[in-house]
């Protein structure tokens, strides 16, 4: 399928930077560069009619909601709110009853979900957001960590830029690497991204943390390099093994290993963003020991290799000294 026809939905509650990314990759003329012009639509209530955007400001759409129906694609921005208009809702369910490909991006799932179009289905949308979407749709199979979900006719993003991923993503699957490839050059983007790539969630000590239980989480974070086993955390806090593993997992949720794994990538993570280690020296530093150890579980917990994730986050800074040391 070639996707000819866009058109974007706006309500009341509009997010303008989600709707920006919507118009960034379908609604700039760029057949300059060889990529077909789609016929971009942006629909409302009334048309004419002003809605009111989060900050401040209204956008006048031109086009309906029946203007929604028979397009190729349905794009839904973060619209905030959750009172969506029946007769908009009713618009994006004839929408895809005739065939349109749905994408959301951010919050946008929520209206996907209004529609009745998350029903069984699996789906994404921002981390905040994730366990909401879950409660208020609980037969949509909501997939917390990834960037996007490509469910054929829907799809469903995350984050803002993750919003960005999807639609290059879409457009690759439909019109191919090259249309794609242009689109993302002149937007200074990279083409793309795995849909199951973690998103970026920090992952503090848990707030329903004991202050008694504390102390032996912050001593913990500072060796994190040492040696650690549940019996020799367990004898630091004069306890049985037993008993730590027990309240270990009672305040954090996660077993004391799993715990420890946890902050260890998170401190390499750090170390990868604001340093210019090499491996090695981070893995030693965060407490895996090896190399090989780190990749294994940082790929596992963040989604990406360090190598990648430091080419994605370094600090200007950590940028700056690896040029000058190159």
């Amino acid at each position: 399928m070639t996707i000819r026809t866009v058109s974007a939905l706006v309500l009341d509650g509009l997010a303008v930077f989600e709707f920006g990314v919507i118009c960034e990759v379908f609604g700039i003329d760029r057949s300059a560069d060889g990529v077909p012009n789609f016929d971009f639509k942006v629909c409302g209530p009334e048309p004419g009619t002003p809605v009111r955007t989060t900050v401040g400001a209204t956008i006048i759409p031109d086009h309906g909601l029946d203007d929604l129906i028979g397009a190729d694609l349905v794009a839904i921005p973060a619209i905030s709110g959750g009172d969506y208009l029946p007769e908009a809702l009713e618009a994006i369910r004839r929408a895809a009853d005739s065939g349109s490909i749905i994408v959301t991006v951010c919050s946008g799932a929520f209206v996907a979900g209004a529609a009745g179009l998350l029903d069984g289905r699996p789906c994404t949308t921002h981390w905040m957001h994730a366990d909401e979407l879950a409660r208020m749709y609980p037969t949509a199979k909501v997939d917390r960590n990834v960037l996007f979900v490509d469910d054929g006719n829907l799809i469903t993003s995350a984050g803002t830029a993750a919003g960005i991923d999807a639609c290059l993503h879409l457009v690759r699957r439909e019109m191919g690497s090259e249309i794609t490839n242009k689109i993302a050059r002149r937007m200074v983007v990279p083409p793309q991204r795995d849909g199951g790539q973690r998103q970026y969630i920090d992952q503090p000590i848990p707030v329903r943390c004991s202050e008694r239980f504390a102390p032996h989480l912050d001593w913990i974070l500072a060796n994190l390099d040492k040696p650690h086993t549940v019996t020799s955390l367990a004898r630091r806090a004069h306890m049985s093994g037993r008993t730590f593993a027990r309240r270990f997992v009672e305040e954090t949720g996660r077993t004391p290993m799993q715990w420890v794994t946890d902050q260890r990538v998170l401190f390499a993570r750090r170390l990868l963003e604001e340093t210019t280690l090499d491996i090695d020296n981070i893995a030693e530093q965060s407490g895996f020991g090896n190399a090989t150890l780190l990749r294994h579980h940082f790929r596992r917990i963040i989604g990406v290799t360090p190598s990648d994730y430091r080419r994605r986050f370094a600090s200007a800074a950590a940028e700056s000294d690896c040029a000058e040391s190159a």
